[in-house]
Parts: C-alpha cells; sequence; structure tokens
C-alpha cells in the first residue's frame, strides 16, 4: 500500500493527454497517481457467435483500434514519468480493488453520457462515497455539459439544431486557452497484489487477426490524432469553403473529409481543443462557411445528438421513444443479411457495405444512401437492426450519434420527408461515374426491385404518419401489424385482378 496521498486516474474514453481535466485534476497535489484501464468484458470479450470476427458488440477493427489507443496513451504517459496500469474484469469490481489497495483518496474520470456508463458509474460513485474518496468527473467529452442545455430548454432537449445552437450560445471556456501540455505527471505507487497488465495484443484478447487488407486504414491514438488534424486545419481554404452534407463519398486514396470522427469518438482527440483550432483557422480567412455546413457546425451536430440522446429515455429504440415515429418495419433476417453482406446486387450499396466490413468506415454520404436504402428506401428493415450493424462495424461508433442518425434517416425522428430517396443507381453514378469506387470493392446480386420497393415504402409510412397523427404517437402493437400487413394484401390483390383480366381475355 502507497503512502502519501494518492490518486486513481480511470480512463474510459478520453483516451489522451491534452485537454483531459480530470488527468489535470488527478495530479494536482498527489503523491501517486494510477492511471487505470479495465479491460471490460462486456465490451472486449470475443463471441464466436458473431457475424463478423469481434466482441459481442464491436467488431476486430474498433478493438484494434482501441488497443492502438491504449499503446499510444501508454507511451504518452511515459514520457511524464508515468504509465497505463490495464487490468481486466468488471469494471467496478476491478475498481473497488484498486481503490481499496491502492488507498486512493481522489477518484477522477471524465463524465459519460452514455446508459451503460450511467449506470456503472453510479455504482461506482456511490462505493467512492461511501469510503470517503473525493470524485472528480467533468464533463470534457463534449462542448457543452447536456444537462445544462436540457435545463435551460426547461427539462427537455431541444429536438431541432436550430434549437441547440440558439440555446447553447459560445462555449464558456471558448476565449480561454485549452491545456494542451502536461509537463510531468507524478509516479505510480506500488500496485500491490492487483494483476496489472501491459496494454493486450488482438491474440492476448483471443482473437485471431486479419490480413492487412481486411483492415481499417486509419490507426488509433491520440499521436495519430493531432496529426491528422493539424494536417486537415492546414490547408486553411480547405477549412474555410468546408460544406456538409457536400464532399464525394467515392474517393478513396484522400477521404474527403477529416476521418476524425474515430479519435474524437474515443476521445484521442478533445473536441474542445479542434473547435479552437477551427476558430483560430476562421480569425485568420476573409470568409468561411458557417454552421450548419461549416466544419465547426459539425462539431455542433456532434453535441446537439449527444443532448437529446442524454435528455431522451430509450432513445436507443422505437417502442416508448417519444421522440421516435412508430412505424411497421419489417423484421426480415433475409433482406437484412443481404444488406449487411453487401448481396443487395445494387453495385454501389455492395460496394458501401464492403467497405464498412474492411475499413470500419465511410463517407458520410455513403452512410446516408446504404441506412436510406435499408429502410424507408427499399427493404423496409427495422432501423435498430441497421444501428445494430453499424454500430459493431465502425470504428467511430458513437451510441448517441449512430442512434441519432438511424432515426433521422429512416425518418423515425429529426427528419420526416420520406418522399426523398436517396436511388441506389443514379446517387452512385454521379460520384462514380467510372465504376472505380465499385470495381475497388465488389458487387453481387438484386434483393428488390428499387422502382416498386421506394413506392411501396412511402406508401406505409404515409400510412403510419397519419396514425401516429390520429393516435397522437400511442400507436399499438396490433395497429402496426395491420399495417404491415395491407401492402401484402394489396399485393395479393393485383395479382389476383392481373389473373382474372387473362382469364377473361383468353
Amino acid at each position: 500500500m502507497a503512502s502519501g496521498s494518492s490518486s486513481l486516474m480511470w480512463f474510459r474514453k478520453g483516451l489522451r493527454i491534452h485537454d483531459n481535466p480530470a488527468l489535470e485534476y488527478a495530479a494536482r497535489g498527489s503523491d501517486y497517481l494510477y492511471p487505470v484501464f479495465v479491460i471490460d468484458p462486456h465490451y472486449m470479450e470475443p463471441d464466436p457467435n458473431a457475424f463478423s470476427s469481434g466482441s459481442r458488440r464491436a467488431g476486430l477493427n474498433r478493438i484494434r483500434f482501441l488497443l492502438e489507443s491504449l499503446v499510444d496513451l501508454d507511451l504518452n504517459l511515459q514520457k511524464l514519468g508515468s504509465r497505463l496500469l490495464v487490468l481486466n474484469g468488471e469494471p467496478s469490481e476491478v475498481l473497488f480493488r484498486c481503490l481499496k489497495e491502492w488507498n486512493i483518496k481522489k477518484l477522477c474520470f471524465e463524465f459519460d453520457t452514455e446508459p451503460y456508463y450511467q449506470a456503472l458509474d453510479n455504482k461506482v460513485k456511490k462505493y467512492a462515497t461511501a469510503a470517503g474518496i473525493e470524485i472528480f468527473s467533468p464533463v470534457s467529452h463534449t462542448l457543452f455539459n447536456p444537462a445544462d442545455i436540457i435545463q435551460k430548454n426547461g427539462g427537455r432537449p431541444p429536438l431541432s439544431y436550430q434549437s441547440f445552437v440558439k440555446l447553447a450560445g459560445e462555449p464558456s471556456w471558448a476565449s480561454s486557452p485549452i491545456s494542451t501540455e502536461l509537463t510531468s505527471l507524478p509516479p505510480v505507487g506500488s500496485v500491490g497484489s492487483c494483476p496489472i497488465s501491459e496494454v493486450p495484443t488482438i491474440e492476448n484478447l483471443g482473437y485471431e487477426d486479419t490480413e492487412e487488407d481486411d483492415r481499417t486504414p486509419f490507426k488509433g491514438g491520440e499521436s495519430e490524432a493531432l496529426r491528422r488534424m493539424r494536417e486537415s486545419i492546414a490547408n486553411k481554404e480547405w477549412v474555410a469553403n468546408f460544406e456538409k452534407p457536400k464532399g464525394d463519398p467515392s474517393s478513396l486514396v484522400k477521404p474527403a473529409t477529416t476521418v476524425l470522427s474515430p479519435y474524437l469518438k474515443f476521445g484521442c482527440l478533445s473536441s474542445r481543443y479542434f473547435y479552437q483550432c477551427i476558430q483560430e483557422v476562421q480569425r485568420n480567412v476573409k470568409r468561411h462557411t458557417f454552421p450548419p455546413v461549416s466544419l465547426l457546425g459539425q462539431l455542433l451536430w456532434r453535441d446537439f445528438f449527444y443532448t437529446v440522446a442524454f435528455g431522451t429515455p430509450n432513445f436507443d429504440q422505437m417502442k416508448e421513444n417519444r421522440i421516435c415515429k412508430q412505424i411497421p418495419w419489417k423484421n426480415d433476417d433475409d433482406l437484412l443479411r443481404a444488406w449487411r453482406d453487401a448481396r443487395t446486387g445494387f453495385p454501389w450499396i455492395d460496394a458501401i457495405m464492403i467497405q464498412l466490413q474492411k475499413w470500419g468506415w465511410m463517407h458520410h454520404l455513403a452512410r446516408h444512401c446504404v441506412a436510406c436504402f435499408l429502410t424507408r428506401g427499399d427493404l423496409f428493415v427495422h432501423w435498430e437492426k441497421g444501428r445494430d450493424v453499424f454500430e459493431r462495424l465502425l470504428i467511430d461508433s458513437d451510441w448517441s450519434i449512430n442512434n441519432a442518425n438511424w432515426l433521422w434517416l429512416s425518418c423515425s425522428s429529426f427528419f420526416y420527408q420520406y418522399n426523398r430517396i436517396y436511388s441506389p443507381i443514379s446517387f452512385g453514378k454521379k460520384y462514380d461515374p467510372n465504376g472505380n469506387f465499385i470495381r475497388h470493392f465488389l458487387p453481387i446480386l438484386k434483393v428488390v426491385d428499387h422502382d416498386l420497393a421506394s413506392k411501396e415504402c412511402k406508401q406505409i409510412l404515409y400510412e403510419a404518419y397519419q396514425l401516429n397523427k390520429r393516435l397522437n404517437g400511442k400507436v399499438s402493437e396490433e395497429d402496426l401489424k395491420s399495417l404491415g400487413r395491407k401492402p401484402e394484401e394489396d399485393k395479393k390483390q393485383e395479382q389476383k385482378s392481373k389473373r382474372l383480366k387473362q382469364t377473361l381475355l383468353s
């Protein structure tokens, strides 16, 4: 047991040294500092039954990205006279043991809005408080504290981007310099009998590694995040003119966006530091784009989605989610698998899905296309099913943003113009006229007639919207089933009429 004052810094996201208030506070006035990361079986244990290699919740690309980020964090801590202590097991049990054995006086960790971490953190806080341990859990993963925005809005999250931006205003920290460098950290004290390990490899965790060709080209870690950000903002004209949703989703050699989303997801890059760097560029150019389309606007979108997700119970499902339209989606696993495994027969859609499997990333417009195709565009499969595939395969999969995007793209919330559909044919031709992107990945075989399928999807959505309106959102299972049955009955009726016509004509 270490004598003197000891602090524990519990890393989960926020895998960085720069702009890390929890780490700074943990170091302040401490004789010993224990930087801890817990390998949580909930996220990391191999699942042999999953459709792709990885755990129950994450594909191998994201697990590898996390491990690379931890290796980089360990190296950066070593430069400051510290190191990362990796432990395995259910996080609260592991922490209780460490807090006791190392005689911790101060426990620091970044605030997390996800339901899983909210429950876990409450458990840990309860234990620490009872043991008389000081807790410091600052908001530093987002630009704003979602709870503050919700409070300003009378206890409910704002449901439009414009109202969010208006309520949020300028972040309180925006005009003061953010701490980007630590010069040293207190040493790690004695670890006693706690089973500390190095950052594990993919193989240590029980996975077989994949071929280079099937891995994401994006490497994890704070060092890579800062390098990539500096490279992006060095092109001042590009930053000033950035305009989403423009950009080329078929761009391969150099993606048409910053690809900073996975680094923001794991907190290898501070969104607050990125915000200040963009502001600096904007101050030094004659003109620039503005939110919602500017680069700064993208960070505000991220915060908007975090705030709505934090303030909406059951945000990740259709049922009992007060901001989600009740729609009779199909739970058709054959159609889902055809989409997931790149077997729709639409080369543009299939190529994007293979890019997702191999890279764990695709351009936002590509995401829009395949999400629309699975849900309201063609297959009418439940958005929750598509969300699960993205959640598993994306290296930047983020609980709040992934759910928000699927709600949006399926016209279940935020966006309701369900007649506006991404064509799986013409949209691809617009960006990939020579088929270079498609040839780089791969096509196979059609599962639907797009014109017919999208017409049916629009009709069911129209009827579902009418029903939601008539019943004030209180739609029962039976109501949804009857809506879902109607197109099938219409189809049978149509076939019956055709047969009758043929009989009469013959």
